[in-house]
């Protein structure tokens, strides 16, 4: 019986030990409240007390974390509509006082500070105009969005570590009206580039053609000239060898005539065999017929 209390008692002891101690870790910060009401906050991680049953723990994170919030349309100075794709990076810094902003529950303070962004960006991007945003200040205006959240976040014990605008779009209806603007300028310059080809296909076959032409008249000149030089030269040797040799010359020319007239396959003349064209044949000294 007695054996049974002191097992009771120590299971009770221990029930309330487990119940009383918590550790808290080197990347947690902590509150314990009583009844919802904070009591104490715990910055240094180890080992802690409190009174069991009657009061909690709620840890919080204390590293940088990361908040995504929701695209945002937003209008330029100019009058230019953009959707603006942004992203944070924060830390509790006043865990007290994010408990009581936000009741403890993480969703409840990025959504908080999801509108602290959203009101910021749509400010400094209605101050600032579509050339800033897009090309040429944006790192200027990331610090001014973070400027003014980090300003209202401190509200809930907040620091915001960094912003960034991960993307900058147009709405899907201007997009679309760039995209054909565009379509319909590279399809222009197409159409320009492949006319400016065709000119200059057109001046190379022209100019070619030109040189073709210029080419085969000098070669035919050139031609005309050499078998004009070739006659002429033919005719002076033949005029030479029949001023040597009148005989021998009259016979040649009889057998370059027999050779013609004389062809295999076609040996048909009608000639008288007396005639003057076959001296040759029937005298070997080419001596007319008495």
């Amino acid at each position: 019986m007695i054996r049974s209390a002191l097992l009771f008692v120590a299971g009770a002891i221990a029930v309330l030990a487990s119940a009383s101690m918590f550790i808290v870790d080197q990347t947690e910060q902590a509150i314990v409240t009583q009844f919802g009401n904070p009591q104490r906050v715990i910055t240094a991680p180890g080992l802690n007390f409190k009174l069991p049953f009657v009061q909690n723990v709620i840890t919080f994170d204390r590293r940088v974390l990361d908040l995504e919030t929701p695209s945002v349309e937003a209008i330029t100075s100019d009058q230019k509509r953009l959707v603006v794709d942004t992203f944070a990076r924060y830390q509790i810094k006043d865990p007290l006082r994010y408990f009581q902003a936000t009741g403890g529950s993480p969703f409840r303070g990025n959504q908080q500070l999801g509108t602290f962004m959203d009101a910021a960006l749509r400010r400094v991007l209605g101050e600032s105009t579509f050339q800033q945003v897009v090309k040429d200040d944006r790192s200027g205006l990331t610090a001014k969005i973070r400027d003014q959240v980090n300003g209202e976040a401190q509200a809930l014990g907040v620091a915001i570590v960094d912003i960034r605008i991960r993307r900058v779009d147009l709405p899907e209806q201007n997009s679309q009206a760039v995209f054909k603007r565009m379509q319909t300028e590279r399809q222009r310059e197409a159409a320009e580039l492949r006319a400016q080809g065709t000119e200059v296909s057109e001046r190379i076959k022209a100019q070619a053609d030109r040189t073709v032409t210029v080419t085969r008249a000098e070669a035919d000149r050139l031609a005309r000239e050499a078998q004009g030089k070739g006659e002429a030269e033919r005719t002076r040797l033949l005029a030479e060898v029949y001023t040597r040799d009148p005989e021998f010359f009259a016979f040649f020319r009889s057998m370059q005539a027999y050779e013609q007239a004389l062809k295999a396959g076609d040996t048909r003349l009608v000639l008288s065999p007396d005639g003057e064209f076959f001296r040759y044949l029937n005298n070997p000294n080419g001596a007319k017929a008495p």
